[in-house]
């Protein structure tokens, strides 16, 4: 099964999704979290922060139901033939919940953006008029084997006022009717609707075309998942997307490159944890530097499992790689393997990026201060580092508490999203009797 097809297909372990009617119906659904999203942009920060506080307990006292529920989506995944970056991003674990119940916490303490003053004046005729945030109102998600974005974007989107229709396909189908049944839980034991966070997953793959089709229902579309997945969604949806992108990340290691940092830095982006868009992809590596840095880092890399795919240069230098292809430079491994290749300088470098980045997060290792600020500038991805590792591209890293997704576009929301991201502005003009002449 294909990453693509894990989110549109049903689990072929319940088969009662595709033959039982849903208790509720998709329009009625979606009607209900438009009702639901007007009653939250005027709940108090006070409401919201108490059931973000209801919804972090309920993830951690819910363990026991979770857990197997997501280890049922792990065995299905593996008769299924999940690949094992989905894998990893699928499983939930004791460690994995913690870590998500710390996550909706860090967000109660994050400022609450609605409301806040963007810009203001006061006109010559004494008109005042100010430009503040305020919620989408239904925000809708499509991804695929993240149970974790089930958490993350409904409690994002509870603390900046919208409500939240999520399809987290068939992958994780098992594991997100719980969390969504517990969230739900939260929500209604603090008075605030139970719709305000909904799962359409037993709509199959007919609710994810239904939910891209839903232009008025739903006031935005957030994919995350593979870039087959985003493609979908950005070519075919009628409802305005905010585009998540994949991840083929660059680190390139400049002449004058620390030894200490290029191994440290290459190795922590790589295997960390490879299935995650975040993790290095293509490592560029300066011909004056080539036969000083490629033997400690690429070592250390092969003795943490990772395949090398190399070119030329490079296979040269370090002969335990295999030959890169063309298809290695554009390629999104989410596993342990790499392609590394040697440039000229930092012109060939940035003219490879330019080339084959998804635009999402490029570092390089320099001691150069001119040649860190030509990267800083020329560069044109979301997220761009110099001397760190591009792990740090993540929305908890940032401050954030969680993230919608690392967006790579260019209109309304680039890099990691946070608050203020699921926000739009209107403008409050205040008069007194004025008319206009």
């Amino acid at each position: 099964m294909s990453e693509s097809t894990a989110v549109m297909t049903p689990a072929a372990s319940s088969p009662s999704a595709e033959t039982a009617a849903p208790a509720q119906g998709f329009d009625e659904k979606l009607a209900a979290a438009r009702e639901a999203s007007i009653v939250l942009a005027t709940v108090t920060t006070e409401q919201k922060n108490r059931a973000l506080e209801a919804i972090a307990a309920a993830v951690e006292s819910g363990a026991d139901e979770i857990v197997p529920a997501n280890e049922l989506d792990l065995a299905n995944g593996r008769e299924n033939g999940l690949s094992a970056a989905l894998q990893d991003r699928l499983r939930l674990d004791a460690s994995r919940l913690a870590g998500l119940a710390a996550a909706v916490r860090e967000i109660i303490a994050l400022t609450d953006p609605v409301g806040e003053s963007v810009r203001g004046s006061r006109l010559q005729n004494g008109v005042r008029i100010d430009q503040v945030r305020v919620p989408f109102g239904v925000v809708g998600a499509i991804y695929e084997a993240r149970p974790n974005v089930t958490v993350d974007i409904a409690s994002l989107a509870l603390k900046s006022g919208n409500a939240v229709v999520l399809r987290g396909g068939s992958a994780a189908e098992n594991s997100n009717r719980v969390l969504v049944s517990l969230i739900q839980g939260a929500l209604e034991s603090v008075g605030l609707p139970r719709a305000s966070v909904q799962t359409i997953d037993e709509f199959g793959r007919d609710g994810a075309t239904r939910l891209m089709r839903a232009r008025g229902a739903v006031d935005v579309l957030i994919p995350r998942g593979s870039a087959q997945l985003i493609e979908t969604v950005v070519t075919e949806s009628k409802v305005p997307v905010i585009e998540t992108g994949a991840g083929v990340v660059h680190v390139f290691l400049d002449a004058s490159a620390n030894e200490e940092w290029a191994v440290d830095i290459v190795h922590n982006a790589k295997v960390q944890r490879p299935s995650v868009c975040n993790a290095l992809e293509t490592l560029l590596v300066h011909r004056d530097a080539a036969s000083r840095l490629l033997g400690p880092v690429l070592s250390r890399l092969r003795d943490s499992g990772v395949t090398i795919h190399a070119d030329a240069e490079a296979l040269a230098l370090f002969p335990d790689a295999v030959g890169a292809t063309e298809d290695d430079w554009a390629t999104e491994y989410m596993s342990l393997d790499l392609a590394v290749r040697v440039v000229g300088d930092i012109d060939e470098a940035m003219e490879h990026i330019r080339r084959y980045s998804t635009h999402h997060t490029e570092s390089i290792i320099t001691n150069d201060l001119g040649n860190a600020e030509r990267f800083l500038n020329e560069v044109d991805s979301a997220v761009v580092m110099v001397n760190a590792s591009t792990r740090f591209t993540d929305g908890g890293e940032f401050g954030f508490g969680a993230e919608v997704g690392i967006s790579t576009q260019k209109l309304h929301a680039r890099g990691p999203m946070g608050l203020p991201e699921l926000t739009s502005t209107k403008w409050l003009v205040r008069g007194s009797g004025q008319a206009r002449r």
